[in-house]
């Protein structure tokens, strides 16, 4: 069956049903993410699911940081029915009210992992611009994405131990992609790429404060050129009624990122940050610091994990857990590289008042990149 629900409405933008990719690249992907916090540090989880509807393949993990451990729930099914049906097993995300808010439910399962959650947007959505990464003739990524920072309610279970979330201080964020992307080690046919043609130098900074938002990312070459920049300072809302649409018209955009990382010895992850933008509308410059509290590895999603990458085939339905100590993580390792690190940051604006909020430091950082002395593929300069 090709036909969804979907078809139904007028938004095609090909001939073919919705089902059916405008692509026949069997990376093609549809995926949601999803981050939150406690605003005193003590609690971080992530959510992740996706469709790769040329794989036929449907995969999602939640991973959450409590007392120095992380926790992490992988499944992955056969893709059947409805695209719209987001549901991996005893998992399934609702979309409650589009660009506003979503439901994340994980049932009883035979991992004991379960949670009942509900993400809210504090803010509008940010849209990040199309961007691709790869080779002069095939990108290997081609995506776009949008952002949107809120609010969490509900519980998470893991090991037994239940965890309430209080929608007061419970904050987070949504990012939402689509386009194609390397998935399961990507096509390993052909030549091998150049070194710098591998090169990738990624920071996503999504940053909640109590009146505001503030939104950095940007993709740069293995020079320190800009592939892909976005950034905005975002009011924010205290209900959903309040959210003033898709985006929001009070937004201040933002242009010419800058960075100062500050590195562990030995190592490519930062336990610091110096960031700043300026202005689309009169070029003032906004910047903000951002220090470590401890660090959210990205393979308790699938990111890059050695036996649950994306797309990965695991058979009809499957499922499993784990768990590692946050502070016995080998830094160097390839799989580790790819973090989002929970930072407490601190924002003073024009008018010289200071706040202090959290968020996260996402970082990816492969291959050489010239403006840090980084050579080879995931190594560091002593």
């Amino acid at each position: 069956m090709v036909l969804s629900r979907f078809d139904d409405y007028p938004i095609h933008q090909t001939p073919d049903p919705l089902a059916t990719p405008a692509t026949t690249d069997k990376d093609v992907y549809e995926r949601y993410w999803f981050n939150g916090y406690d605003t005193s540090g003590d609690l971080f989880f992530g959510i992740g699911t996706a469709l790769y509807p040329h794989l036929a393949i449907r995969d999602c993990g939640l991973s959450l940081v409590v007392d120095g451990v992380q926790h992490a729930f992988h499944a992955s099914c056969r893709a059947t029915g409805d695209p719209a049906d987001q549901v991996v097993g005893p998992f399934r995300l609702e979309i409650l009210e589009p660009m506003r808010s979503c439901r994340i439910v994980l049932d009883d399962n035979e991992t004991g992992a379960r949670a009942d959650l509900v993400f809210e947007g504090r803010t509008a959505n940010v849209e990040e611009p199309r961007h691709h990464w790869g080779g002069a003739i095939r990108r290997t990524m081609d995506t776009t994405r949008f952002t949107q920072m809120g609010r969490w309610s509900g519980w998470i279970e893991f090991d037994g131990r239940r965890i309430e979330l209080d929608p007061a201080t419970t904050r987070g964020t949504k990012d939402r992609s689509w386009g194609h992307r390397p998935i399961d080690g990507g096509d390993r046919r052909g030549a091998p790429a150049p070194p710098t043609q591998n090169s990738l130098f990624f920071l996503w900074a999504p940053i909640n404060f109590d009146d505001l938002c503030i939104h950095y990312q940007l993709f740069e070459d293995s020079e320190g050129r800009p592939l892909s920049t976005v950034g905005a300072l975002l009011p924010t809302y205290d209900a959903l009624d309040d959210l003033p649409g898709i985006e929001d018209p009070a937004a201040r955009h933002m242009r010419n990122h800058v960075h100062r990382l500050h590195f562990d010895e030995g190592s490519r992850l930062a336990h610091a940050a110096d960031l700043a933008f300026s202005a689309t509308d009169d070029g003032s410059l906004h910047e903000f610091r951002l220090d470590r509290m401890y660090s959210f590895r990205m393979k308790g999603l699938g990111y890059h994990h050695p036996e649950w990458g994306h797309g990965a085939w695991k058979g009809e339905m499957a499922m499993t857990v784990e768990q590692w100590d946050v502070d016995g993580v080998d830094d160097t390792a390839y799989e580790n590289q790819h973090c989002q690190h929970v930072m407490r940051a601190t924002y003073r604006d024009q008018a010289g008042v200071e706040r202090v909020g959290i968020g996260v430091l996402e970082q990816l950082i492969l291959g050489p990149y010239r403006p840090y002395g980084l050579e080879g593929f995931i190594t560091r300069p002593s």
